[in-house]
């Protein structure tokens, strides 16, 4: 998400929502349908389709991609990435993360690496997906999409097309080095409940002006038409693209999507920066690791 100039006075946070899901696995018919039977079975028989391939809920590596939430951005200091903040792969006891839950603190050190990039929207996901592979993780944690709305207008918001392609050649680009590596997909929260939360806030105001997602977040006392309007295109956006990062995950055997949890989680003022009421603080990123690990650990994903 985009930097911005704030205030270090302490301030009161946005609501931004939570539930907690994840998205089933498909399975496919290994031999397709027109496929002759196999030597050996009865005449008219069918091959029985490919079990869908089982869960691990104990993988032993993970390499994280994303955008300034994964780099753990206004968590720790002004204006900065805090790595060691971050609810996928980060150190720091208070935030307890994904990586540390799964491996430990000792071998989340050696065997969890970090990808994500401030600023970052999904038509740089390939590419981190690239490097991701390198390190032959077990597990990728995706968190990506918030950029591609929060932009300086409403008109400059990456395409649906486009954020569906750019998210199916970051898995592609994963497939060809890790065929069986687990991608976890969190989806991209709730920019218009935040706008709901904090917008009777003279701070949260004040920070916002100063640039932070404009396109959901400008004006936000404005109850005009066109603004309201502006908003609701937003909020649309933000909709359809975890729509998509939902329904590409379910046609990959080994991808878990999380059933839209951060989408629905309520981030209350503990949970966000003070320095920009937007960004999640420690706490903010505790929960994140918190709904993340729910997720990868369950045996079964549960029912939608």
């Amino acid at each position: 998400m985009a930097r911005i100039r704030t205030s270090r006075r302490r301030t009161t946070a946005a609501s931004a929502a939570a539930a907690a899901l994840a998205a089933a696995l498909l399975a496919c018919d290994a031999t397709g349908g027109n496929a002759p039977a196999p030597k050996g079975a009865p005449a008219g028989a069918r091959p029985s389709p490919s079990p869908t391939p089982s869960w691990d809920t104990s993988p032993q590596s993970v390499a994280a991609v994303g955008d300034s939430i994964t780099r753990g951005f206004d968590a720790c200091t002004v204006l900065s990435d805090c790595p060691e903040a971050s609810w996928a792969t980060g150190t720091d006891p208070e935030v307890n993360s994904l990586a540390v839950r799964l491996l430990g603190k000792e071998e989340a050190a050696a065997r969890s690496w970090n990808f994500a990039r401030t600023g970052a929207r999904m038509s740089a996901l390939p590419g981190q997906m690239e490097q991701a592979a390198g390190k032959s993780p077990d597990l990728v944690t995706v968190l990506m999409g918030a950029n591609d709305a929060c932009r300086p207008a409403a008109s400059s918001m990456t395409s649906v097309a486009s954020f569906r392609a750019d998210f199916e050649k970051s898995l592609r680009v994963l497939r060809k080095e890790r065929p069986k590596a687990q991608v976890f997909v969190a989806s991209i929260p709730d920019l218009s409940r935040l706008w709901s939360q904090g917008k009777g806030s003279a701070m949260a105001r004040r920070i916002w002006s100063l640039g932070i997602c404009p396109s959901m977040l400008a004006e936000p006392e404005a109850m005009d038409a066109a603004t309201v309007g502006r908003r609701e295109r937003v909020a649309a956006r933000v909709t359809e693209y975890n729509k998509v990062l939902k329904e590409v995950c379910a046609q990959d055997d080994y991808c878990r999507h999380d059933g839209g949890s951060v989408f629905a989680y309520e981030f209350g003022r503990n949970q966000l920066s003070r320095w920009d009421w937007f960004h999640p603080s420690r706490d903010g990123q505790a929960r994140l690791a918190e709904l993340a690990f729910t997720a990868v650990t369950a045996e079964k994903s549960p029912a939608p």
